[in-house]
């Protein structure tokens, strides 16, 4: 079976290793893939979003499945292109169709199909450059902390959430007037702010079953004790402990089933990942966020812990199959650790020179590439490094101390996942 794995991170690097375990021995191709994926199958130079290049590579490398990643795919069409291509049809793609893409793609139509389907949530308000006026007016009328959001795709940094009502004011005007992301921010979010915890939840969907993978926490400030600039993520655990199985049950009662029924009810065609950003206020879960597609670095820390057959998982997903599968979960806690370069989020060079990765400990590349036979960064998010324990403090542990040995210049990591637990 030959498999292409779109995208070039830590979460594709995951996909990698749970697939090459399979007995079936896939044959795996990744575009455009790391360092490390190159070490488990056939890195192929083309940009996940250049749709014409994709169907080329799936013809040339007679591919069977396709799985996508990173979200500006889906959001592009991917499986839309495919599923309309004149040979390539037939190929069944793990990932939504545009249309549903949208539920990551855009905050407000994110919001608007939470409003739609009674999908707890925090109240919010949508303004462009041409109501900022009123956007303005707004942020006055709401308590602080203000809660601001880029309404499209800005890699895990479009939202702000700012203390002071001047700040949050010129914000918005940065972000709706000046563009401070771009087309992301053409149309902005406000949104109430709640206070609370927050844990991400993991369904796979074949679009009648599905199965919901084991819950993790993910960190995004670059900061220790949870300061400074939003990142990708600076790491994640994996269980949660503060998801007990009373309030697990309201997640699968008051989200889950509400939003599958949901993508039923307004006819959206999902197969594929959906990942539910959650916070947990008091006893009460709401949605923050949805993704369509696994996050990252959560896959480092939810992919090992499941048992199955991924080759097989992914095939019962591609053949309406998921209500089928029984998914088994390894009772050790996984925890993993992002190790990135010296000013990231923001500027940052590449090109510097990786050591001491050990052969024993479970690495997955994000951000790097070979230069003249030497592993270098290519990337913010550089590597990640995932341990395992009885419990997320000891799994912390071994996280850790698998980067011990490994250096780059400028290399960076926060020491203190797990604080809050």
């Amino acid at each position: 079976m030959n498999i292409l794995i779109l995208g070039s991170g830590g979460r594709e690097h995951t996909f990698c290793y749970k697939l090459a375990k399979s007995p079936k021995k896939p044959k795996l191709f990744i575009a455009p893939g790391n360092a490390g994926t190159a070490q488990l199958g056939t890195n192929l130079p083309i940009d996940p979003t250049n749709l014409e290049a994709v169907a080329q590579a799936m013809t040339q490398h007679q591919i069977d499945l396709v799985v996508v990643g990173p979200e500006a795919p889906l959001v592009a069409g991917v499986h839309d292109f495919i599923a309309a291509h004149p040979t390539l049809g037939h190929i069944p793609v793990i990932g939504p169709k545009q249309e549903a893409a949208q539920l990551e793609g855009s905050k407000a139509y994110a919001k608007a199909f939470m409003e739609r389907h009674h999908i707890p949530t925090a109240p919010y308000k949508q303004f462009t450059a041409d109501t900022l006026a009123e956007g303005l007016a707004y942020l006055e009328t709401i308590p602080a902390p203000y809660v601001l959001k880029a309404d499209g795709l800005a890699a895990g940094k479009g939202v702000l959430i700012i203390h002071e009502l001047a700040e949050a004011k010129e914000a918005l005007t940065d972000m709706l007037a000046h563009k401070k992301f771009g087309a992301a921010s053409e149309q902005v979010v406000i949104e109430g702010f709640l206070d609370g915890i927050e844990l991400s939840c993991f369904v796979l969907t074949d679009g009648s079953g599905h199965v919901t993978f084991p819950f993790a926490k993910d960190y995004k400030r670059i900061g220790e004790g949870d300061t400074g600039l939003n990142t990708g993520g600076m790491g994640a655990v994996s269980p949660v402990p503060f998801n007990d199985p009373a309030f697990e049950q309201k997640i699968h009662d008051r989200i889950i089933t509400p939003t599958l029924e949901g993508f039923k009810k307004d006819k959206l065609d999902f197969v594929g990942f959906v990942f539910i950003g959650l916070i947990r206020v008091g006893d009460d879960p709401f949605v923050i966020e949805y993704n369509v597609r696994m996050g990252d670095p959560e896959t480092q820390v939810v992919l090992p812990r499941i048992e199955n057959d991924m080759v097989e998982l992914l095939s019962a997903t591609a053949e309406k199959r998921l209500n089928e599968v029984t998914l088994q979960i390894s009772s050790k806690a996984a925890a993993t650790v992002v190790a990135v370069s010296g000013g990231y989020p923001e500027a940052y060079e590449k090109g510097k020179e990786i050591t001491g990765i050990p052969n024993d400990a479970l690495i997955f590349h994000a951000g790097t590439t070979t230069n003249d036979g030497k592993l270098v960064t290519s990337g913010g998010r550089v590597l990640t490094s995932t341990g395992f324990g009885t419990d997320i403090h000891e799994a912390l542990t071994s996280a850790y101390g698998n980067l011990t040995n490994i250096s780059f210049e400028g290399m960076y990591f926060r020491k203190d996942l797990g604080f809050d637990l």
